[in-house]
């Protein structure tokens, strides 16, 4: 099935932005938090990194 370009549109979107929110979740846990709370904040951030990663992959394709 063939996506249209505004669902690619919005899919590079989605993507972006994970990434963006990953970006801010990584550097507030480095800053502000230690131990499991920094360990937990920094796993959520590395699988929304991933889902916009493959969110930028499909929008590609």
């Amino acid at each position: 099935m063939e996506m249209s370009s505004a669902d690619k549109e919005i899919m590079s979107f989605l993507g972006i932005g994970l990434m963006l929110l990953a970006s801010v979740i990584v550097t507030f846990a480095r800053v502000k938090t230690k131990g499991l709370i920094k360990l937990i904040l920094s796993v959520i951030a590395f699988v929304m990194l991933l889902f916009g990663f493959f969110y930028g992959i499909l929008a590609i394709l």
